[in-house]
């Protein structure tokens, strides 16, 4: 048996360098619309203190809730959707069934190596038949490394646990967390440099991959399948720069240009920055038009981030998460979800102030905010807390909460958003149409 130690310093560096680098496709020519729609999901995981979770009213009449208060001033371009469910994900002990297939709506396999099976997620969906009309199909952001292992409390590999963006069954796509990196990317994106960059990408890649495969062959058994994993997840990268090269003269230019010189840090100092310079970066593709489809991910699947550094919070996230019914813990539950909502209320600030003739990035976007749980504690798949934020381009009839019967599918969500998208479906995953009282055509 081969006993080389396979460093964590070895496998972070290989991380790092890899999810840095840009993918990029050839892109077909294609007329521009002025206006262009957006679409984005942040995740958020480890569910909420649904105790002060649900706003009171309904339709247009209601009044945000306790931890959705940081929304107050944006009440008029939002959504509260309650009662939502996806069904898929009702089997299967913990996180990973519910957090992987969040945007799936698909019963992953179970599995503690790299022969994973999901489906396609549904900004991919977009990204497949509207990815074409940008020089990046679609953003995936984070600010956790991608987990590897086998989480052996329930017997999933952790690579589940660190994506919503699936391009195919049984490929994840790879997040960015470096900002720097990521303003690189959309800076070389917009301003056409896109043939140079994805030959330097292509062999950047390959070392990496080919470092990957020699370490494969001296390290044991255990690393060999967390290096399969990684494998699997860079499969997506290899596949976006070998598509890269052809040349193909593109008529698309950007909405807004990026100044080379303001590229933010890539050592953040500290948690809450990290998180706003990600969204930052959402915010300056979807401005510039780099891209029009993007995910965030706040943290991975049972993610336990020390959220001391908020007033009253003495524990890490999936920790407190588990309350038990405990006071204090909930408390501590509902300061750590309103700080997410605040982030997300950053972001549609920062986007309802970029101007785009008399409306907004934000009134041409759909900006979803969601877990893949209610409750923490219980692993809870019903009444998923789920937010819209955005009027998609005048599709979106904003300033409601919107409560559906117990269980109603989130795939109906899903369908809606890619109608207004301009990427309609008949159905996705359990779908039976389109949300009622959510477009306004509808």
């Amino acid at each position: 048996m081969k006993t080389h130690t396979l460093s964590r310093r070895t496998m972070l560096r290989g991380l790092g360098v890899s999810l840095s680098l840009p993918w990029l496709e050839a892109m077909a020519s294609t007329a521009q619309p002025a206006r262009p729609v957006r679409m984005a999901m942040l995740y958020l995981p480890n569910g909420v203190n649904v105790s002060a979770w649900t706003p009171e009213g309904t339709g247009h009449d209601f009044q945000l809730s306790q931890s959705l208060q940081p929304l107050t001033p944006l009440k008029d371009k939002v959504v509260v959707l309650s009662n939502l469910w996806n069904e898929a994900s009702k089997g299967g002990d913990g996180h990973y069934v519910k957090e992987s297939a969040i945007l799936t709506c698909t019963t992953i396999k179970k599995t503690p190596g790299a022969d994973m099976a999901n489906g396609v997620s549904m900004d991919q969906v977009a990204a497949k038949r509207a990815g074409h009309q940008t020089p990046l199909p679609s953003l995936e952001l984070g600010v956790a490394p991608v987990a590897v292992g086998v989480d052996a409390v329930v017997g999933y590999t952790r690579i589940y646990g660190s994506h919503i963006s699936w391009s195919t069954p049984t490929t994840p796509l790879a997040r960015e967390i470096n900002p720097r990196s990521v303003y690189e990317r959309l800076f070389r994106a917009t301003e056409g440099l896109g043939a140079d960059s994805a030959k330097m990408d292509a062999l950047l890649l390959d070392r990496v991959l080919d470092d990957a495969k020699r370490l494969r062959g001296r390290v044991g058994s255990a690393d060999q399948q967390r290096l399969d994993e990684y494998l699997s997840v860079m499969r997506s990268l290899e596949e976006r720069v070998q598509r890269a090269g052809s040349g193909e003269r593109r008529q698309w230019r950007p909405l807004a240009s990026i100044d080379p010189k303001a590229a933010p840090t890539d050592r953040p100092g500290d948690h809450t920055e990290h998180v706003r310079l990600m969204l930052d970066m959402m915010a300056i593709a979807f401005q510039s038009d780099a891209t029009r489809i993007s995910t965030f991910m706040f943290g991975n699947a049972v993610s336990n981030v020390s959220f001391r550094f908020l007033e009253g919070v003495s524990a890490g996230h999936h920790d407190v998460s588990h309350h038990q019914k405990d006071p204090d813990k909930l408390r501590q539950y509902e300061i750590i979800t309103r700080w997410h909502i605040e982030q997300y209320a950053y972001l549609l600030r920062k986007l309802d102030g970029m101007k785009e003739g008399d409306s907004t990035v934000l009134d041409n976007s759909m900006i979803l905010f969601g877990s893949a749980l209610s409750d923490g504690d219980r692993h809870d798949p019903h009444r998923l807390p789920l937010v819209l934020g955005g009027r998609g381009g005048g599709r979106i009839d904003s300033g409601q909460h919107l409560a559906y019967t117990e269980d109603s599918p989130a795939a109906n969500l899903y369908v809606s958003m890619l109608d207004a998208f301009g990427t309609p479906v008949e159905r996705f995953g359990d779908s039976t149409g389109r949300l009622t009282g959510l477009l306004k055509d509808a």
